[in-house]
Parts: C-alpha cells; sequence; structure tokens
C-alpha cells in the first residue's frame, strides 16, 4: 500500500493530480489548528507544507509512522529538523524552484531602487516633472557582494552577469567560486561592498546577522537587499544606518515583524513606520519567490523527490 499523506497548505494542484496517479493517498486540511493536527497526524506516512502550522519536537514525537515531511518552498526555519533527523523522518523542501523568481526580484527591486524609478513615476503622475532630483545611479562597476551561495545566491549572480558589476560572495562552505561569483571572505565582503545581499536561511548563526556591528564594519556606504528572512536583519540597526545614510537605500522582502507564516504583520512600531515612509525603501510582502512559474515548480520538485524517495 502507498503512503498516506496529509496536505496542511493549499499548493499547486499538480500534487495532487500526481501522487494520486501514483497511488498516494492524500488527505487534506487547510483549516484545523495546530491541536487538532496532533490528533491525528500518527496516522500519516508524510505531510506536505508551508508554514501554517510549526513541526516542532512535540509535534515529531507524536507524528509515530511519518516517513518524511515536504516543504513547498526552501526555508525549513517552521521545522525542528535536529529532531526530525534524529527520529529518521526524511526532509525535503524545493529551493530550486523559485530561486529564478527570487534572482528577478533581487535585480526588479535594486533597479527600481538605485534609478529611482517608483518615486519618478509617482511624481509625473502628481504633475511634478523633476530631471536632476531624480539621477540615478548605475550597476555597472560597482562591487556585488552576496551572502549565501546557494540556490538562491547563484541564480542572482548569474543574472547579474550581464550588468558589468563584479560580483563576490561569502559562504560558510568552501570552494564554492564559479564563473559567476568569486568566494571571498567575511572581511573581504565587508570591504569591497557596493551593495549587499542576502540568501540565507534562518538558524541561531544567521538571526540578526546584519546588525549595528556588521553594519559599522562596512567600508563603503552601500545598498542593501533582503529576500532571504526578516529575522537575518535587526531592523533598528538598519533604520539607524538609513539615517545616517551609511545604508544609501534598501529593497526588503521580507520584514523582522512578519508572522510565522509569512501571510501577515506582527507587530507595528516605529521602525517599522519608518522603512514604510522612507523613499529610500522598497517593501514588498514576500513575494520574491511568489510568480506563476515558480508556483508550479515548487510543486513539481516536490512531487519529484516524494517519487524518488519511494522509488529509491
Amino acid at each position: 500500500m502507498q503512503a498516506k499523506i496529509l496536505l496542511l497548505d493549499k499548493n499547486h494542484p499538480l500534487i495532487d493530480e500526481q501522487l494520486l496517479k501514483q497511488g498516494f493517498v492524500l488527505d487534506e486540511d487547510f483549516s484545523s489548528s495546530y491541536d487538532e493536527v496532533l490528533k491525528k497526524i500518527n496516522d500519516y506516512d508524510g505531510i506536505i507544507i508551508r508554514s501554517r502550522i510549526p513541526i516542532d519536537a512535540n509535534f515529531l514525537n507524536r507524528a509515530k509512522n511519518l516517513k518524511f515531511i515536504a516543504r513547498v518552498g526552501a526555508g525549513m526555519e517552521n521545522i525542528d529538523c535536529e529532531t526530525a533527523k534524529a527520529l529518521n523522518i526524511e526532509l525535503i523542501n524545493s529551493p530550486e524552484g523559485n530561486r529564478d523568481s527570487v534572482a528577478e526580484h533581487v535585480l526588479g527591486m535594486l533597479l527600481i531602487l538605485m534609478n529611482r524609478l517608483f518615486i519618478a513615476s509617482n511624481e509625473v503622475k502628481n504633475g511634478i516633472w523633476l530631471r536632476e532630483e531624480n539621477r540615478g545611479d548605475e550597476l555597472m562597476g560597482k562591487t556585488f557582494g552576496i551572502i549565501g551561495y546557494g540556490n538562491m545566491g547563484k541564480a542572482v549572480a548569474k543574472r547579474l552577469s550581464g550588468f558589468g558589476v563584479e560580483v563576490i560572495f561569502y559562504d560558510i562552505l568552501p570552494n564554492l567560486s564559479d564563473e559567476f561569483a568569486t568566494q571571498v571572505s567575511l572581511d573581504e565582503l565587508q570591504k569591497r561592498a557596493d551593495i549587499l545581499s542576502l540568501h540565507i536561511p534562518l538558524t541561531e548563526l544567521t538571526h540578526y546577522i546584519i546588525d549595528e556591528n556588521f553594519i559599522n564594519k562596512m567600508e563603503k556606504d552601500f545598498y542593501f537587499v533582503n529576500t532571504a528572512r526578516g529575522k537575518n536583519l535587526k531592523t533598528s540597526a538598519l533604520v539607524e544606518a538609513l539615517k545616517s545614510r551609511k545604508v544609501k537605500a534598501a529593497a526588503l522582502d521580507v520584514l523582522e515583524y512578519e508572522k510565522s507564516s509569512f501571510e501577515n504583520l506582527d507587530v507595528e512600531n516605529d521602525d517599522l513606520k519608518y522603512l514604510l515612509n522612507s523613499d529610500n525603501v522598497i517593501v514588498t510582502p514576500h513575494i520574491a519567490g511568489w510568480t506563476h512559474q515558480s508556483k508550479e515548480k515548487l510543486a513539481q520538485f516536490i512531487v519529484d523527490k516524494i517519487l524518488k524517495l519511494y522509488n529509491s
């Protein structure tokens, strides 16, 4: 008998179509609370999730028959990965599915920001015609620094290959340099980068990796881009750096104040208000990996990996 799988979030219908065709038994539950799911999780061999319900140690220890957890996306911070591995539960994600969307979003936000396109467009629509005040800043000739050279970081570097920039990156894994970017130490990145873009998971090591100390070590005034996780950045440190012009401008697709489900904001405070009202900041609602194409690709990679797990 094939595995019984519980789907806890809505995803592309190809997941249901292809897994049912292969004989898997699927149940959908997009509304039950954590406690309600806990009561029945022992009945399932696998779960497919996004971010609605946290998969913590209590959940995993109750899931006696669970063989795999598949997250439709890249980040795994809503899963207690150490406990899952200790219980021999396979962890599956699909960062390959939205890397292209993230890379294009990074370039889109950065070009809008550096060329003041959003500001200038709104001014013209309101009858204001300013040219000198809206001079842009070219990417050409700048050094683009990436932290994290996995699927997302590599996709960004590849997109930059035609822009005449030098791409350098820092990663905790060694020997990752390729035709698109050169690996350097963190100190060298902080010395040379004109632009800084984050492409890292959220872990104990990367929580608030960008704080006052990090920003102060950046030798140049720089542009900052974050499409990774909101809590990789200490927002108050960014606000102070924007006020002092150490950070020239920021493009943020993720915020420290997001709910764990990424569906809305948890708090409202002065730092958030500053970001939302600053001409030097672009904010989008966690949609960098959220294209029509990525929705399908994310789902397809998940299906392929589940089938590989059961056919290996």
